[in-house]
């Protein structure tokens, strides 16, 4: 019996670290790769998207801080952010149309769909890792989510590096966190200002150039 509970548990933490490491390649990689593209091609509808798209990806990277800093409901922001990001690049009803009407051997439009679809896969496969360990989404400091914080911590170390490299000063699991929360608040803010706004005004309608296709 414990040792099937030890299989279990290494393989909930190989499918963890798999869903952060996925989630490194499809919802930074590939859409920087895209949003340069599309500048290359001058396609204003991937290139609105994906500037929609990396406005609203903020809270991942938030997310991230808040996970450094061991904010309890770090791991809940992190699925809110995966969410609102796939969301966003379906939910424009002017690039749908326009997607449509490119033939599937134009590359740029044909891997930003491609994409689509497989950031929706990677966001709910990391729903249903967070779902499997629901307690984690409102206590990650409890020992049994201390897998959810191994892969933040590369980053953390990374920023640790660049906090004494260019100011001399050592970044803490504190200021993490209180940047994050800081961050969360600003973004927050943002996002009911658009909500009450810019979203009644415009609708499911992003409003790029109807000459945007190339």
């Amino acid at each position: 019996m414990y040792i099937k509970i030890k299989v279990l548990n290494v393989f909930n933490q190989l499918s963890i670290w798999l869903s952060f490491q996925l989630s490194t390649i499809f919802l930074l990689g590939i859409p920087a790769t895209l949003f340069f593209w599309s500048i290359k091609k001058r396609n204003k509808a991937v290139n609105k998207l994906l500037s929609i798209y990396w406005k609203i990806s903020l809270l991942f990277f938030i997310s991230l801080f808040l996970l450094m800093g061991k904010y309890s409901y770090a791991l809940l922001i992190t699925n809110i952010a995966t969410l609102l990001m796939t969301i966003s690049v379906w939910f424009w009803n002017d690039i749908n149309d326009e997607l449509k009407e490119y033939e599937f051997t134009y590359p740029l439009t044909t891997t930003t769909k491609v994409w689509r679809w497989s950031l929706t896969f990677i966001s709910l496969n990391f729903l249903i890792q967070s779902l499997q360990n629901f307690s984690c989404l409102s206590s990650i400091n409890s020992v049994a989510c201390e897998i959810w914080l191994k892969p933040s911590s590369n980053f953390y170390i990374i920023i640790k590096n660049f906090f004494n490299f260019f100011f001399g000063a050592n970044f803490t699991e504190p200021l993490a966190k209180f940047l994050g929360l800081f961050s969360l608040l600003i973004y927050t803010l943002g996002f009911i200002q658009w909500s009450i706004i810019k979203l009644p005004k415009n609708g499911r309608n992003s409003s790029f150039s109807e000459n945007g296709r190339y």
